[in-house]
């Protein structure tokens, strides 16, 4: 399995582990990986994922159903732009107390500001909208990785159980 497979099967995996029922996705090419493991996890019968091709709609959706369950929903989209369109929701969410993991796919950082598209800095993205942000970095096929995947959403997750706005990943 490729890294950016195994990764993306590992994450979805911990987010059911933790208790995750919903994840809105809007779909892109750096976020493929994600989105696939989040369609095997909903035809297993283990997840009801959402999917919708507008940034901004697809975040407010899962913003509702945070907002409507009590429970933390993932939201999952591709790199640059798409993922300042979550910002509205983000902050919406922070401010009402409603429980999201963010979770946005990003260029490798070797692309970073060499003028390729989709390279906006989207570390730190949200400012003070999330309690937790990280960057989880390119997929790596090493000792350890799968335990360290495991541990940010766990984190994540935990952070966002407990009712404290939006979290990010």
């Amino acid at each position: 399995m490729n890294p950016a497979t195994a990764l993306a099967t590992v994450l979805v995996d911990e987010l059911l582990r933790c208790g995750m029922t919903d994840a809105v996705v809007a779909p892109g090419s750096r976020s493929a990986p994600l989105a696939l493991a989040m369609h095997a996890a909903e035809k297993a019968g283990r997840l009801r994922l959402h999917v919708r091709i507008d940034e901004r709609s697809a975040s407010f959706l899962g913003l509702g159903l945070a907002k409507r369950s009590g429970r933390p929903v993932a939201l999952v989209c591709t790199s640059g732009t798409a993922a300042a369109n979550f910002h509205p929701a983000v902050i919406e969410a922070d401010r009402s107390g409603v429980p999201l993991v963010v979770i946005t796919a990003d260029r490798p950082p070797e692309l970073r500001d060499t003028g390729a598209n989709q390279t906006i800095d989207q570390v730190k993205l949200y400012g003070t909208a999330v309690r937790w942000s990280t960057e989880v970095g390119a997929p790596e096929n090493r000792p350890g990785m799968v335990a360290y995947w495991r541990s940010l959403v766990s984190r994540a997750w935990g952070l966002a159980q407990a009712r404290c706005g939006a979290r990010c990943i």
